[in-house]
C-alpha cells in the first residue's frame, strides 16, 4: 500500500512506477485470474501483481493517474468472446462496469473488442501486465496511455 497524499492506496509502488515510466501509446493489461500472465510476460512485458483486487476498483484508481489516449478510436479493449461462448449466450456484465468507469473518467469511446489470440499477441507487446484477483470471465482489459496537455488552461 502506498501512503502518499492523493495517490490511491490500491496502487502498489511497483504499479505506480510502471505507470510513471509508460509513454504515449504504451499499453498496460489489467488481467483476470484466468489470464496467462506469467507466460505472456516471458515475451517481454513487466509482470506486476495485484492479487486479491478486482479490476473495477483498480481501474478507478489507475484512471486517477493515467491519461488515456485520445488519438485512437478506443484507448480501452477487452477480449472478444470465443464463438462457443457467444453461441451459448455468455454474458459479460463486467464490460458494462468498465464502460461506466471509463465514461466517468472522461473516456467517450466504446470498449474495443479484440479476438482472443490477437489479444494475447497484443498483451505480449504491452509495457506491463497486472495480475489481479478479478474472477469475471473475459475480465481482461487493455489500456493505452495518452498524453498530458501540460500547456492547456
Amino acid at each position: 500500500m502506498v501512503v502518499l497524499k492523493g495517490v490511491p492506496a490500491l496502487l502498489s509502488p511497483e504499479l505506480l512506477y510502471a505507470l510513471a515510466r509508460m509513454g504515449h501509446g504504451d499499453e498496460i493489461v489489467l488481467a483476470d485470474v484466468n489470464f496467462p500472465t506469467s507466460s505472456i510476460c516471458k515475451c517481454g512485458p513487466e509482470e506486476l501483481r495485484a492479487d486479491g483486487l478486482g479490476i473495477p476498483p483498480l481501474l478507478e484508481a489507475v484512471l486517477q493517474l493515467l491519461p488515456l489516449d485520445t488519438y485512437v478510436e478506443s484507448p480501452a479493449a477487452v477480449m472478444e468472446l470465443v464463438p462457443s461462448d457467444r453461441k451459448r449466450g455468455l454474458q459479460t456484465p463486467v464490460w458494462g462496469t468498465y464502460q461506466s468507469i471509463l465514461s466517468g473518467a472522461g473516456c467517450g469511446g466504446a470498449l474495443a473488442t479484440v479476438e482472443r489470440f490477437a489479444f494475447y499477441e497484443r498483451a505480449k507487446k504491452a509495457f506491463a501486465v497486472v495480475a489481479t484477483g478479478e474472477t469475471a470471465l473475459y475480465g481482461n482489459l487493455i489500456l493505452r496511455k495518452g498524453v498530458l496537455a501540460l500547456d492547456a488552461p
